[in-house]
């Protein structure tokens, strides 16, 4: 096979000049373009706009922070303030009530409020949905309340304070805390196996306070009254004197977080000032023996109710006020709103033959008879348009006027107030008279709520049977204290003075003020006084007279009986009577009144004498033994009754 010859390399030559041969011109180029430059743009404009957009965010800014801090600054402290602190009333404590010895009739015992911060059972805070529901159902049962109830009070998320119950006991509290303490315990060790660590009670907290208590029960209930929801006097002397008592309630501020006081951040208080203690003329026991007795008796004679007033006759002091049915402040809920009253002031009855006294008062001291002044007394008397009678059928009667008291004729207290004045609107006119000086148609002086003043009317608008009914106690109305002072006016030499329930009051300091002394005021002489002191001993004393179950061993007595017809309050006319007796003793040195009226007993007789009459006896003579007031020893004056009239 031939071989291959390996391809020449080409060498170049020498250069070549180029021939000069004629120049031919080349065809014109395009003109290339010129190569741009890239230059950066100025950056101030840029900048400028930059900054102002950040001028204008920052103007903003500072017209925010003015106007939060210059212009709102204290409205949004104030909100903050509010949201950060929280504000309680320390409520003051209530004075005391005691008896005339200092026994504590009505006292203030510690308590709690129990409060709720609502924010904290909304869900975000309390990790369960229906935390208000779950509290309520846990607290209704201690607190006494409604689950309902409890729960709109705890759904108030804009709240942060509701009051769930006021004034629980220690032992109340005890039990929510120690419920708090299980949940807490449930909800750390919820959080510590990962979950919500839910604790519906966490928001339930308690406040100090105070709860009025009395240690007697119903003791006294009538002069009493009671407190209120609010810790205020909702009757009787609580009501009466509630600013004296309550004394004035202060203010703590604190910061709070989460429901709990933080105690780095102080706080601001006011202390509250506790309230003056009140000391009553009343004696306990004796109020106990009057409220015994009376209570007993409208039982036995299943009588709408009863009351018995004790008055010390030379300082006009009540020692007691007792009334039947009564009530125990200390459970409201159980009493009878128609016996939370007093009734011995807050009714209005006509009074019967008790107030014949004031007639006779009258017709002694204007001297148109004397104890001794013959009265012949019919069977019936024709008057204007009646025809009266006495309580029983009886021939003609030849009595005194100490025996026309003794045996309480309506007859002849007619016929001896008639003798008043030349003409019987001039006799009615000094009978109204001498009744005003009494007291009767107005308050009695002791300023009590509710009292009544009772009713008498002018005496130019006294109908025709009225002038004639009013001197026997038919036609005028009047209250059971009225009643019992007609009798201590009498027992204290005929100068009336004004009643008193209050001795004084015992302020925080310990300084005792006693109370304004009463006015006083002469209604008779001292000799009229007298006279109807003996003429009233013959109502107990004397064979004849009404009043012989009011007798006690060793005592002068001097009492008077009553029987009147009844008004129903409901019916608005006569129904039922109104049985009494009134008096005082040692009827020649007294000393203590006591008076006695039983409302349409319905069981057994219905007579003064003979259902008040030994309430009077037992509550007299209990009061004696009391204050330890011995008999005089002197024998009793025996004034005639009757006459002979062929003598």
């Amino acid at each position: 096979m031939p071989r291959k010859e390996p391809p020449r390399r080409r060498v170049p030559g020498p250069a070549r000049r180029p021939s000069r041969q004629p120049s031919v011109r080349p065809a014109p180029r395009r003109p290339r373009p010129a190569a741009r430059t890239l230059r950066l743009g100025s950056p101030r404009p840029r900048l400028r706009l930059v900054s102002l957009g950040l001028t204008l965010v920052m103007l903003v800014f500072v017209v925010r922070l003015l106007q939060v801090q210059a212009v709102d600054g204290s409205a949004y402290a104030a909100k903050a303030e509010k949201n950060r602190y929280l504000s309680h009333t320390l409520a003051a404590e209530r004075g005391e009530i005691t008896d005339r010895a200092g026994i504590a009739l009505a006292i203030s015992v510690d308590a709690h409020d129990i409060t709720a911060d609502p924010k904290m059972f909304t869900p975000k805070e309390s990790k369960a949905e229906d935390a208000p529901e779950q509290a309520a159902a846990l607290l209704a049962p201690i607190l006494g309340k409604d689950v309902a109830e409890l729960t709109k009070k705890l759904k108030a998320p804009k709240s942060r304070y509701a009051v769930l119950a006021r004034r629980q006991t220690p032992q109340v509290w005890n039990q929510i805390k120690d419920l708090k303490g299980i949940y807490a315990e449930e909800a750390a060790a919820d959080r510590r196996t990962g979950g919500p660590g839910a604790n519906v009670l966490a928001g339930i907290f308690q406040e100090p306070s105070s709860k009025r208590v009395y240690p007697n029960g119903d003791l006294a209930a009538g002069i009493l009254g009671y407190v209120n929801a609010e810790n205020r006097g909702g009757g009787g002397v609580e009501s009466m004197l509630d600013k004296t008592l309550a004394g004035e309630d202060g203010q703590i501020t604190y910061a709070q977080s989460g429901g709990r006081r933080v105690p780095t951040a102080g706080s601001r208080e006011v202390p509250a000032v506790p309230g003056s203690d009140v000391e009553l003329t009343i004696d306990r026991d004796i109020q106990w023996a009057a409220q015994k007795a009376i209570s007993e008796q409208v039982s036995k004679s299943k009588a709408d109710r009863g009351y018995v007033i004790v008055q010390n006759t030379r300082t006009g002091e009540v020692l007691a006020m007792a009334n039947a049915p009564g009530f125990d402040p200390n459970d409201l809920g159980q009493a009878n709103s128609a016996a939370m009253g007093n009734a011995a002031l807050q009714d209005v009855y006509e009074p019967g033959s008790t107030a014949k006294v004031m007639s006779m008062a009258a017709v002694l001291e204007e001297k148109a008879a004397t104890p001794g002044t013959h009265v012949v007394v019919p069977n019936r008397l024709h008057r204007g348009d009646r025809l009266f009678k006495d309580d029983i059928d009886h021939p003609t009667w030849y009595l005194t006027l100490n025996g026309v008291l003794a045996k309480s004729s309506n007859l002849g207290t007619i016929l001896a107030t008639g003798q008043l004045g030349k003409t019987q609107a001039e006799a009615n006119q000094v009978l109204h008279s001498y009744l005003r000086k009494f007291g009767i148609g107005r308050p009695t002086g002791l300023e009590y709520p509710g009292e009544t003043p009772g009713i008498l009317a002018k005496p130019q608008k006294w109908s025709t049977s009225q002038q004639y009914t009013i001197p026997f106690g038919q036609g005028l109305s009047l209250n059971a204290m009225q009643a019992a002072s007609v009798y201590s006016t009498i027992a204290n030499g005929g100068v009336r003075i004004e009643p008193t329930l209050i001795r004084g009051t015992r302020g925080p300091d310990g300084q005792f003020v006693a109370a304004p002394a009463p006015e006083k005021n002469r209604v008779v002489s001292e000799q009229t006084a007298r006279t109807l002191a003996t003429m009233l001993e013959s109502v107990v004393d004397d064979r004849e007279g009404t009043g012989t179950k009011a007798r006690i061993p060793g005592y002068r007595v001097a009492g008077k009986t009553g029987t009147a017809n009844r008004v129903d309050p409901e019916l608005g006319r006569y129904r039922g009577y109104t049985a009494s007796f009134a008096g005082f003793a040692p009827a020649d040195k007294p000393e203590i009144t006591v008076y006695c009226a039983i409302q349409n007993p319905t069981k057994g007789s219905y007579f003064g004498g003979q259902i008040c009459g030994p309430v009077y006896q037992k509550v007299m003579e209990f009061s004696l033994k009391s204050l330890q007031i011995a008999p005089t020893g002197k024998a009793p004056a025996r004034l005639p009754v009757t006459f002979d009239p062929g003598e």
